[in-house]
């Protein structure tokens, strides 16, 4: 359902099998899609399509246990398909998420889990598939309605269970899901469609202010009293305008922007993993990261690993910290910060070129230069061209910029 409704959004199939294939399974399914009406309404039903043997093709159906695999394998495939960032990212979380709260049920290590039906074929497609779309789409947030309960029984790979199951329900416990029951006696949420949400969701609840721009329709398979589909509304968000944002937000010195900041204490993991996370989290959008050194329980040393990114990097980067580190657990705060205005700036020395950042207040009469930084890594680059030391390169660079630019008040003034 959730491949329908990006399809039907605008992503296109082709597009969806070309990157799947490169998970290195294309001969275990193949995707279709068609139109179907549920309840008087026009969707799209994407068929995942697997194989049962050369020449031999079954019907998508949730308990096919041909293909079944364990974490360590999936997370090889995902990570060796070479996606996108985001993709790849959101795709382990997911993966992640779903072993985790089958792990718990079952009393065993996420490694562990024999994932059954949600980890053979079709759940990769679905799962992957997933990522690729809201990718394709530059979805940067997502917001998952409450979810409904569903009822009855399932028959799964431990037998019968009640209707929403444990691995559902696990995973609802760990992100404080709202749910609500519409009176349908069937399986409305699956193990899969609850990691996505769990994983990918900004908040549950009521959605945002948007504009909607698209609507997306997802069919499942069977006919309920209500149209059994998956709206996906696209649209661009807008913040909600109070007075206290107009007093501060009407002068035109003030820049205030959004931010998240993720928090998790590691003293279980390997100091040199530390270095290599840094550089996921900055390849997955963070701002900034740091760590500080703490003490954590049995008086053991430990770190205080802090990611700042925007909201819509907010999931792949918890992602990152998920996937790299031993963390059990991540912190999420939203912040409001005040930003100075930025620009950055070419000049010419003996070296070579540097780029320049300045920053400015406008909150005084001329425009009042605060900082004036040549970029680290151009000097460092000239220095090792040119056989000189980095602190050369970055005085010729501030002395280029002071002589090519128009005497302008620098605030030079520390204590401020």
């Amino acid at each position: 359902m959730c491949l329908g409704a990006l399809v039907h959004a605008g992503v296109p199939l082709e597009y969806l099998i070309e990157k799947l294939h490169q998970l290195g399974i294309e001969q275990e399914f193949q995707l279709r899609s068609e139109a179907v009406h549920r309840n008087g309404q026009l969707a799209t039903k994407v068929h995942v399509v697997l194989s049962q043997s050369p020449g031999d093709r079954a019907s998508h159906h949730h308990d096919h246990h041909d293909a079944t695999r364990h974490l360590p394998e999936i997370e090889r495939l995902i990570v060796a398909a070479q996606l996108p960032p985001q993709v790849t990212a959101q795709s382990l979380a997911i993966f992640r998420r779903l072993a985790e709260a089958e792990g718990a049920v079952h009393g065993i290590a996420p490694e562990k889990v024999h994932f059954h039906e949600v980890g053979a074929t079709d759940a990769i497609v679905d799962i992957v598939g997933t990522c690729l779309g809201l990718d394709w789409l530059g979805v940067d947030q997502l917001y998952c309605s409450p979810l409904p309960t569903g009822g009855g029984t399932v028959r799964a790979a431990h037998g019968q269970l009640p209707v929403p199951v444990p691995a559902v329900l696990k995973l609802w416990e760990s992100r404080q899901v709202p749910v609500y029951s519409n009176g349908i006696n069937r399986e409305l949420v699956t193990p899969t469609g609850a990691a996505i949400a769990v994983a990918l969701a900004t908040e549950f609840g009521s959605p945002p202010a948007m504009t909607i721009q698209t609507v997306g329709l997802g069919a499942g398979s069977a006919e309920f009293p209500l149209p059994n589909i998956l709206r996906l509304w696209l649209g661009e968000t807008r913040a909600p305008i109070t007075s206290e944002d107009f007093q501060i937000n009407s002068s035109p010195s003030a820049h205030l922007e959004t931010i998240s900041v993720l928090e998790t204490q590691i003293d279980d993991l390997n100091p040199q993993a530390i270095g290599y996370v840094f550089e996921a989290l900055f390849a997955a959008g963070a701002v900034d990261v740091f760590t500080q050194g703490i003490g954590m329980k049995k008086s053991r040393p430990g770190i205080l690993l802090t990611v700042i990114c925007h909201p819509e990097q907010l999931s792949a980067c918890e992602a990152v910290l998920f996937c790299e580190t031993t963390t059990l657990g991540i912190r999420r705060l939203t912040q409001q910060r005040s930003i100075l205005q930025r620009e950055i700036q070419r000049v010419q020395t003996p070296y070579g070129e540097v780029r320049v950042k300045l920053a400015w207040s406008d909150r005084c009469e001329p425009k009042t230069i605060t900082n004036v930084q040549p970029e680290y890594e151009d000097c460092a680059q000239l220095a090792r061209t040119s056989n000189c030391s980095w602190r050369e390169v970055h005085q010729a660079a501030l002395q280029a910029w002071f002589l090519q630019t128009s005497p302008t008040p620098l605030n030079t003034d520390k204590r401020r």
